[in-house]
């Protein structure tokens, strides 16, 4: 994949650069799709803060079948979203990654196009979809996630991740596939929201909560076990706050990280603070650069692959509880 864009923010001592998508990035730290890229003034402090490449909020699928020649003018409905990615090209000198979500091919496939028309370096697809049908298999579902990636890969020439969440039964599996269709990136995992119940108004409401380190985890384990197997450039979001939670998917495999709720909690200048982390563990491990650690944690590279298998499970157990009986 050839490189389409480069920050033009510097780093320290250490080379923190990376390659994601075929974007060579000053460092990996990329604001994921947020709240945070509806305005034009949150994207250049983004920018300013030094984030290497944006990641814009996402366009539902349901927004573009509704009515998808409306001519209203936000960045949430389909003509406005054209609009902002275009002026965010004009006025950004970092990469702009458009984000599209939805299930099938008939809602929003056919809008890809229109975001490479815009200027978008790249396109990742949140496939967000949790099915209710007593009668429709995992099987079925991940025809339907593969049929709907394939029609928006041959509709576009930038590259293309896409977002997965972790209900799939065979990841491993579905990576492979999603790279024998051409998919450039697998960015692990979407989270999911649910809705809570309001006890004294018998309603359901929505309940979005930030993330923690804590979810970092089922992204590492993923990360490491694809790193060096497909061809597909890794991304993590969901659980990355800290230098430490950012170094850990890198040792893991991952290309990218993808930081959304703590720059809401932090602000933008928190990318700094976490960079900053990140350079100080490098030099004082003796590292010059981030690729030196890249997927050195990884099943790959291991030499003890147990750890990623079943044995590790009985490792995890006997620590906790000591020596089973």
């Amino acid at each position: 994949m050839g490189e389409r864009g480069a920050s033009r923010h510097p780093v320290g001592v250490v080379d923190l650069s990376t390659s994601y998508l075929g974007l060579k990035l000053a460092h990996p730290l990329v604001p994921g799709a947020s709240p945070l890229s509806y305005e034009l003034d949150s994207i250049l402090r983004l920018e300013d803060a030094g984030a290497p490449a944006i990641v814009l909020h996402s366009l539902f699928e349901e927004q573009i079948s509704a009515d998808p020649l409306r001519t209203a003018r936000a960045p949430t409905d389909p003509v406005g979203y054209l609009e902002h990615l275009n002026r965010i090209k004009e006025s950004v000198h970092v990469p702009v990654i458009a984000s599209l979500n939805g299930t099938t091919d008939e809602g929003w496939t056919s809008f890809a196009s229109l975001v490479e028309q815009a200027g978008a370096d790249a396109l990742e697809l949140n496939v967000y979809h949790l099915s209710t049908n007593l009668w429709t298999s995992g099987a079925t579902l991940e025809a339907y996630t593969l049929d709907t990636v394939r029609t928006v890969r041959s509709l576009v020439s930038i590259p293309v991740a896409v977002k997965i969440f972790p209900y799939f039964s065979s990841i491993a599996s579905l990576a492979r596939q999603f790279e024998e269709i051409g998919v450039n990136g697998l960015v692990v995992f979407n989270r999911s929201y649910q809705p809570d119940i309001d006890l004294e108004t018998l309603e359901v409401k929505p309940d979005l909560r930030l993330s923690s380190s804590t979810e970092l985890l089922s992204r590492l384990y993923w990360i490491a076990m694809l790193s060096g197997r497909v061809d597909l450039s890794l991304a993590v979001t969901g659980g990355v706050h800290t230098g430490a939670d950012a170094l850990k998917a890198i040792l893991a495999g991952a290309d990218a990280v993808q930081m959304v709720s703590a720059l809401l909690q932090n602000g933008p200048g928190h990318l700094k603070v976490v960079r900053e982390e990140m350079e100080r563990w490098l030099e004082r491990h003796g590292h010059s650069s981030l690729e030196e650690v890249r997927g050195s944690m990884s099943l790959e590279r291991r030499e003890d692959g147990r750890a990623f298998t079943r044995a590790g499970l009985l490792q995890v157990l006997q620590r906790g509880i000591g020596p089973l009986s």
